[in-house]
């Protein structure tokens, strides 16, 4: 037999070729196609569960076959939320049962209305809105104040929008209802002159609005005390039913009229009392010129001017109150979660209301139609309706919430995903943890947990790869992460990695020889034209998560091939996948292959597992230093040493345990127990 020493060396030098012949090998080609063209099918637990083809073929990609049979345990497992320290898959040891529950994404993968980045973002546009909205009051005024002292004539002020805006909004006019031909009189009316024509045709006829307001009045309160007095008739005895109703009748129609009537009447007052101040308001002559050196405003008009136009926002000045602020962001805040559906959105008033003021839309102003069309479009492609529109305002809209062509919630538009990120940050401190001494742990898990928190707050601004390869600091926390040195590794390689096209074998992501610059690639929500997107899930599966199962299948498959020829290699390579998981002395305690390559490296007695579990990591780490794990040369180095050792060892053995200790049987190398290793199964990992 080829000596375990050779055989190891040989496949870890060519590790990609060796799994690219394992990936073409008929039977493992095969499942791989079938889990392809079926994962897509899958929609629950049981889903997976019932199609045996599926369902081993995922156990076995987590070196999990043994416990295939455990459904209901697997499916607690499957059922855990990863986000959850308690939940069952986070309480188990055997980092396994964690991996294969990261493997899926049951139930769409994190589909809400909004992630919390975006209410976040929603918010602070909000607040931005309203600030903006204060500002441009007061650049209104600022623009009025300095333009109305060179304007010499009518037709020059109500030329300029903003300050025929501005003085409609200063002094109510409408000027939907009013012309143009209507204000440029007013303004050019002398209100001391009977004869102008503010006087004859608003001022003459006050007295008679007023008359006819009075009137109105009279009517409706006689019509009132008759319908009061009608109705308490029809109860008395000899009553003239029909005669009283109709009289019920009369009253109530003439009632409805003079309630009509007060309504126009006070309108019409109103406005002339308003185009009355208008006129008072400009030193405007009949031709609409300014008699020479005469300002458009006195001083004292000027003011009132400015204070009407000030008081006619005061909308705008309420909304923009801390008190009112708190106010609707907190009923905004409690109104998201509760969006199951784009028409639960737009049913709830104050929560679409306000979605539409952060990005300056005017809820009056805009119809609901176009509100759902624009939440429905598809932001990656151009042609889609929010782009048509060709308004900043309604793409920040639809980038704000996450719904589907048909109204249905989907996930965020991020670059990563949430479990991704929790993910990214735990193994960074992981990783950091395990690089520092015991005297610097507490600094250096403070740093660690400060630069997590840094990087879930930035990954929400990434929009493309240039966004995230120009933030070299994130880069290197994405390293870290996965324990690679950062300082080895250049942007122009970074940048190479995420053009790859990740479901091309032959791409160049995939043929490097360490895979997990893939695993970075595929851990962000990049799409071929290197931005943002919301990539299309199988099944239960996001693409990182269906390449990650794919490729440990090909490596459990390569390593239980090569154990059939030589147990050594195996171990070796299992433990070389395992290297980099390994934060404490009890990881390697904890699975009976890792053990078994520790005791053989160091020429260490079987009998060593009958320890005491604290006996036993003292030794591991009288022999091991465990961040050197995380180095590949001194982990190469180390199983060189095992390979040898390992030879020697069983040079004249004709049993090997290497299969039991794979399978989960009891070990006659180990000296562990069943009920140990389930207890040691059960207890809390907490490499934090």
């Amino acid at each position: 037999m080829v000596s375990t020493y050779f055989s190891y060396s040989y496949i870890a030098r060519n590790l990609t070729q060796s799994l690219t012949r394992v990936a073409q090998q008929s039977d493992v080609s095969r499942e791989a196609a079938y889990y392809k063209a079926n994962i897509g099918k899958v929609h629950s637990v049981d889903d997976l569960m019932n199609d045996y083809r599926l369902y081993h073929y995922v156990t076995k990609a987590y070196g999990l076959e043994d416990m295939a049979y455990a459904k209901a345990f697997m499916k607690k497992v499957l059922q855990s939320d990863l986000t959850d320290p308690k939940s069952f898959a986070n309480t188990l040891i055997d980092k396994r049962y964690r991996d294969f529950a990261a493997a899926f994404s049951f139930g769409g993968g994190m589909k809400v209305a909004q992630s919390n980045n975006q209410t976040d973002d929603m918010i602070g546009l909000y607040t931005a809105a309203m600030k903006s909205n204060v500002d441009a009051v007061a650049a209104e005024t600022k623009y009025y104040n300095a333009a109305i002292g060179n304007v010499t004539g009518v037709d020059q002020l109500l030329n300029d929008d903003r300050l025929r805006n501005y003085i409609a909004s200063a002094f109510g006019i409408d000027q939907s209802k009013w012309s143009r031909d209507t204000i440029k009189q007013v303004l050019s009316s002398d209100p001391s002159d009977p004869n102008s024509y503010v006087n004859v045709t608003f001022a003459s006829k006050l007295d008679g609005l007023n008359a006819q307001l009075a009137q109105a009045k009279s009517d409706a309160t006689d019509a009132s005390s008759k319908i009061t007095d009608y109705t308490a008739q029809l109860s008395q005895p000899g009553a003239k039913v029909d005669q009283l109703n109709v009289q019920i009748l009369v009253e109530r129609y003439r009632l409805q009229s003079a309630v009509s009537s007060m309504s126009t009447t006070n309108d019409t007052i109103v406005a002339t009392n308003r185009f009355m101040n208008l006129a008072t308001a400009y030193e405007f002559s009949a031709d609409g010129s300014l008699p020479p050196g005469t300002p458009a405003q006195t001083a004292t008009n000027l003011a009132i001017t400015n204070q009407s136009f000030d008081d006619s926002k005061s909308a705008v000045y309420a909304a923009a109150s801390p008190l009112q602020e708190a106010l609707v962001i907190g009923q905004f805040r409690k109104a998201i979660p509760q969006v199951t559906s784009l028409q639960a959105l737009m049913s709830n008033a104050s929560a679409y209301n306000f979605a539409l003021a952060a990005v300056g839309l005017d809820p009056a102003q805009v119809s609901q139609s176009t509100v759902k069309a624009v939440l429905e479009s598809d932001l990656s492609d151009p042609k889609s309706y929010v782009y048509t529109l060709k308004d900043d305002r309604y793409v920040k809209l639809a980038q704000a919430f996450n719904f589907d062509a048909k109204g249905n919630l989907t996930t965020p538009l991020a670059a990563q995903d949430p479990p991704e990120i929790l993910d990214t940050a735990k193994n960074y401190i992981i990783a950091k943890l395990k690089a520092a001494s015991k005297q610097d742990q507490a600094k250096v898990k403070a740093q660690a947990q400060k630069d997590a928190t840094d990087y879930q707050q930035a990954v929400g601004d990434i929009k493309s790869v240039s966004d995230l390869l120009a933030n070299r600091k994130m880069v290197d926390f994405i390293l870290v992460a996965k324990g690679l040195d950062p300082a080895k590794v250049s942007t122009a390689y970074l940048k190479k990695i995420f053009a790859s096209d990740l479901n091309d074998p032959k791409s160049f992501a995939n043929t490097e020889s360490d895979p997990r610059f893939a695993e970075i690639a595929a851990s962000f929500n990049f799409d071929s034209k290197v931005k943002v997107a919301r990539l299309a899930m199988m099944g239960p599966q996001k693409r990182d998560q269906f390449l990650a199962t794919r490729n440990d299948y090909l490596q459990q498959s390569l390593e239980q091939q090569q154990g059939d020829t030589n147990p050594g290699v195996r171990l070796a390579l299992y433990f070389q996948r395992m290297a980099g998981h390994v934060t404490s002395a009890f990881d390697i305690l904890a699975d009976k292959a890792l053990s078994e390559v520790f005791r053989t490296t160091f020429d260490l007695p079987d009998q060593m597992a009958s320890m005491q579990i604290d006996q036993q990591a003292k030794i591991v780490e009288k022999y091991l230093n465990i961040k050197d794990l995380s180095d590949p040369a001194k982990v190469a180095k180390l199983l060189s040493r095992f390979s040898a050792m390992y030879d020697a060892k069983n040079a004249s053995q004709t049993y090997s345990p290497v299969l039991d200790l794979f399978q989960g049987s009891s070990s006659r190398t180990s000296g562990f127990s069943e009920s140990t290793y389930l207890a040691m199964a059960k207890m809390k990992a907490n490499p934090w």
